[in-house]
């Protein structure tokens, strides 16, 4: 029966795709480890594989959408869990989200029904496939609060940016290293950091050196649109990265935020710019007037 395996490098990808028989059908699986969503959408693909006998001309390609960032760009991954199936080098549809009727339904349109009983079938029925789960986030609203003090340095593409990543609060307010303080204490140093600057980011690593596919992305769009925005590192402190995920209601990241609100992940962001080309003008940063010629 067909397994669902793992890539670990670019290298085995573009093997495991430039030597696939053309009649074969690829299911590839974009994930990331902390997506709860995803290790439910792993357990459906496992069993929806184990369905169809070792025959079939059917691959399943597991892909962590960060490890291996220029993959899931080349497939517009923003959000996980995601699949493609493609055969012969085209895309014949894709599946956002851990939805189980979605799933078999997609992969039954291009494969055909399982005709063979899989691991953990009774009496030759089908091995059932868990119901989706549901991991909807959603926006919590914001508090008002003082703004916070942080240094700029200059950002690339004529943006400018604010790394709030070693953040200094007022007197006070909750240190930087709060570990050990209260959740209020930790709320309202979250509350100070999502209002630091008009736009602020939380991702993983820096515009300069992004540790994830997603936030590289994310940076990218900013700057593409001349965004003036501060940022926060999150894997410089756990506090943060962990406190904002119940903070915000949001689990992943990165998490962008416009005036102290969640706009949202990548995929939020590509959304809001395909409905409105101008949603981050107010944010831009001031071009520089031309010099008159002599």
């Amino acid at each position: 029966m067909p397994v669902l395996t793992e890539v670990t490098s670019d290298t085995q990808f573009s093997s495991l795709i430039q030597y696939a028989n053309p009649t074969t059908l690829l299911i590839l699986y974009f994930h990331t480890p902390w997506a709860a969503p995803c290790a439910q959408m792993k357990t459906i693909l496992s069993t929806l594989a184990s369905t169809y006998p070792s025959e079939s001309p059917l691959t399943f390609l597991s892909i962590n959408a960060e490890d291996l960032p220029d993959i899931s760009e080349s497939y517009d991954v923003t959000a996980v869990p995601f699949l493609v199936l493609q055969r012969d080098g085209k895309t014949l549809e894709t599946v956002s989200g851990s939805d189980a009727t979605k799933v078999r339904a997609a992969v039954e349109r291009h494969a055909g029904p399982a005709t063979g009983a899989g691991v953990g079938a009774v009496g030759g029925a089908k091995a059932a496939i868990p119901p989706a789960l549901a991991a909807d986030p959603s926006v919590a609203p914001q508090k008002a609060v003082g703004e916070a003090q942080a240094n700029g340095v200059a950002g690339a593409s004529g943006g400018v940016t604010k790394d709030l990543s070693g953040y200094a609060p007022k007197e006070g307010q909750a240190p930087a290293d709060a570990g050990a303080g209260s959740k209020e204490e930790l709320n309202t140093r979250l509350e100070n950091l999502v209002k630091a600057a008009p736009v602020m980011l939380f991702m993983k690593g820096t515009p300069s050196a992004p540790q994830c596919g997603f936030s590289r992305q994310l940076v990218g769009l900013l700057r593409e649109n001349q965004v003036k925005y501060g940022f926060f590192n999150i894997l410089a402190d756990d506090d943060v990265r962990q406190g904002l995920k119940e903070f915000s209601d949001w689990p992943t990241f990165p998490q962008l935020y416009t005036n102290g609100e969640l706009v949202g992940g990548l995929d939020i962001v590509k959304e809001e710019l395909e409905t409105d080309p101008d949603f981050f003008k107010e944010f831009a940063a001031a071009k520089a007037p031309a010099t008159a010629a002599a």
